[in-house]
């Protein structure tokens, strides 16, 4: 039911946007597109313009992005690095530009052209990326931050300088005057340059394509994934993603040139080699602003980045400094936000996929249509209670949109558009593969078909098993496994190295060289990893970083399938559902048939890198604080889980031990104490390696 009461809801939006500022900044994991998030901001200004003793200066709106995650060094920077105030129509731009006139922008201008009408602009467009501030003494990169919450960001610079894009140190390059001749670029002492870090679109296809070989989460936008892959702990993560930079302002600036424009600014970063945006524009007046915004919302796709809109600004820096800010914004610039592509179309079909897990997936069959520059014909749906939910029917005109630009999603249907007595739509009881009934797992979304045998799942398990990033057996896609399955070739992953190659030849497509060919891609993937023997399983809930934990930890698939629930949760970084999984996979005879046969055919069961050591800390959590004198922080913490045991970042009332070393930090001790959480130095450290923890 709406909130009616204006305070209650108030404080509701409150509370949602500081849940979504912080999945946005700090988690790198966005639960709303930006025009959802944009909404909710858009409703609570609304809601204190409406009633003034509502306004707060505590209120998201009066505030700038969001906090600063914990994993980098906090950095204050020089200026504050302040949002945007938006717009979305020609007739907001208009009452922009009138605020701007009232506050005495433009006055040289408007006796000669009318107001804003005269007024000069730089036209940027809106990067979708990750605000970046970069410092520079005498020519060289000293510092790189984000923004962060505007006042405090986070300092990135070991991973910044691995951005092949952004200059570690700006060069004496030269310019040619009208005259032909060369003068040097000027480099200031000090100077502050600002802009947008992104992941080109082709790179975050690549990187998702990457991810989902190796089973791990994918990105839900190229926003999202550049954000990921700035804050990594490993400089080297960053490294090995494709990012690009554009500048697009200048913040601290001591000594170096004098300039009167924005636009000079943007071409002595350019001079100073600093990648700036080619399709930057300065125009005269609002009706070429509106010009521009419109031929970049229809030409968007055309550019291998995501932009989600036009940056405009007051060009002289005069005026800018003559109009100021709010507290969260200037009020020179705004940003035209382009609407979210939305498109509507006929809803044919809701039909249900199975999945290698048996999961039953309802999707959505569409009246193709274009969306976000990409023709769609399928859209999620996600799970019974989504389609319930949002009511949507075959034979609906819905709304399909591209979440994030990214998702083809269903919206929701156009009730005014039903046509009368249309049915709703029943997630089906009998899986539509094999026929069997279909169980809903108790306490979850997700419903399965529970057959092992089921063809459907029998042809995904195998493909998985067969792909990149489990097995990697060359030349066996999923439309060959089915073909193989309907021939009665395979019938479970372990048929893969025991098939009659005489009989692959003789089908349709299949020769002798061919059949050869995948004869030796299947022996060829007997010598691949532990690790990538457990992705191949299809063990539910366990992706690649798991099995890598796991591999690592047991050593061997025989002690994986030996150890109980318990034993496999306690491994840090798997936790106690993929414990419980990993458990009762092992738990089926069915299964361990299928290892057994593995077993046969010569599979790799053991990690040879795998040091497996007595597990005399397992189930302990134990804090490392301070510097050890032999052992990085890292080391000490390896050794602990190595162990068995849990090295968290904080103190809290599981924690066993605290492990202090020089200069350990004051908040741990002081909680430790508070707690009664015994605090030991190195030399007792080293000796619970060997002994474990004794208790009186």
């Amino acid at each position: 039911m709406a909130c009616t009461d204006p305070a209650a809801r108030a404080a509701e939006l409150r509370a949602l946007i500081e849940h979504h500022n912080h999945r946005y900044f700090v988690l790198d994991d966005p639960e709303l597109t930006d025009a959802e998030f944009d909404e909710l901001v858009a409703e609570l200004a609304n809601l204190e313009a409406e009633h003034p003793g509502l306004a707060s200066g505590e209120s998201p709106t009066a505030r700038v992005g969001g906090e600063a995650s914990t994993l980098f060094a906090p950095v204050r920077h020089a200026s504050a690095m302040m949002s945007l105030d938006k717009t979305t129509s020609y007739e907001e731009l208009i009452a922009w530009g009138a605020r701007m006139e009232r506050l005495g922008a433009g006055r040289s201008a408007a006796g000669r052209a009318g107001g804003s009408k005269g007024m000069r602009f730089t036209c940027e467009l809106k990067i979708d990326g990750l605000a970046l501030s970069l410092l520079y003494e005498h020519g060289r990169l000293v510092r790189a931050a984000t923004r962060g919450d505007g006042e405090v960001g986070e300092d990135v610079t070991a991973n910044v300088v691995t951005v092949a894009a952004i200059p570690r140190a700006l060069f004496a390059a030269t310019k040619a005057t009208s005259t032909g001749e060369s003068l040097p670029v000027v480099v200031p002492s000090l100077v502050e340059v600002r802009g947008e870090l992104y992941m080109p679109i082709a790179s975050f296809d690549e990187l998702n394509r990457r991810q989902a070989l190796l089973g791990a989460r994918q990105f839900i936008n190229p926003r999202n994934a550049a954000a990921g892959s700035l804050r990594q702990k490993d400089p080297a993560v960053t490294a090995g993603r494709d990012l690009g930079f554009w500048a697009y302002q200048l913040g601290a600036v001591d000594g170096g040139p004098g300039f009167s424009r924005h636009s000079e600014t943007l071409e002595w970063m350019r001079e100073a080699g600093f990648p700036v945006n080619p399709h930057i524009r300065v125009v005269e007046g609002l009706d070429e602003v509106d010009a521009y915004c419109r031929t970049w919302q229809d030409g968007r796709h055309s550019l291998d980045y995501e932009i989600d809109g036009v940056v405009v600004k007051l060009d002289d820096l005069a005026e800018q400094a003559e109009l100021g800010s709010t507290s969260r914004a200037p009020r020179w610039a705004i940003a035209y936000k382009f609407p979210p592509e939305e498109k509507t179309t006929r809803l044919v079909d809701i039909m249900v996929s199975i999945g290698r897990t048996g999961k039953a997936t309802p999707f959505a069959v569409l009246k193709p249509v274009v969306v976000g520059g990409a023709k769609v014909s399928l859209a999620t749906l996600h799970n019974e209670d989504q389609v319930r939910a949002k009511d949507v029917r075959p034979g609906d005109t819905v709304v399909v949109r591209r979440a994030g630009d990214v998702i083809p999603e269903v919206r929701g249907p156009i009730l005014a558009l039903r046509p009368q007595g249309l049915p709703r739509w029943q997630f089906p009881d009998r899986c539509p593969a094999c026929g069997e009934r279909l169980e809903r797992v108790e306490g979850e979304s997700d419903t399965f078909c529970v057959n092992e045998s089921c063809p459907a799942q029998v042809v995904a398990r195998i493909t998985h098993f067969a792909s990149r990033g489990a097995m990697d057996i060359e030349h066996l896609g999923e439309a060959t496994v089915r073909q193989f399955v309907d021939a009665g070739i395979l019938r479970d992953v372990a048929d893969l190295y025991y098939m009659d190659y005489d009989k692959v030849a003789t089908l349709e497509g299949w020769a002798g060289t061919s059949a050869a060919n995948l004869r030796a891609a299947v022996e060829a993937s007997k010598g691949r990893s532990l690790a990538n023997l457990l992705v191949g399983l299809s063990i539910r809930h366990l992706g690649a970083t798991g099995s890598q934990l796991l591999a690592r930890h047991f050593g061997s698939l025989d002690a994986i399938a030996a150890a109980d629930a318990d034993s496999l949760s306690n491994v840090e970084g798997v936790g106690p559902v993929i414990g419980a999984s990993v458990a009762g996979f092992f738990a089926l005879d069915a299964n361990r048939r299928v290892i057994e046969r593995l077993r046969a055919a010569g599979i790799r069961f053991e990690d040879p890198d795998a040091v497996v050591l007595p597990q005399v800390l397992a189930g302990l959590s134990i804090v490392v604080t301070g510097t050890l004198s032999h052992w990085s922080r890292e080391q000490a913490e390896e050794a602990l889980k190595a162990r068995g045991a849990k090295s968290p970042g904080s103190v809290t009332r599981r924690t066993t031990l605290v492990v202090a070393g020089r200069d350990p930090g004051a908040a741990k001790i002081a909680k430790a104490a508070e707690l009664g959480v015994p605090v030991i130095d190195e030399e007792a450290f080293e000796g619970i390696l060997e002994g474990g923890v004794h208790r009186s």
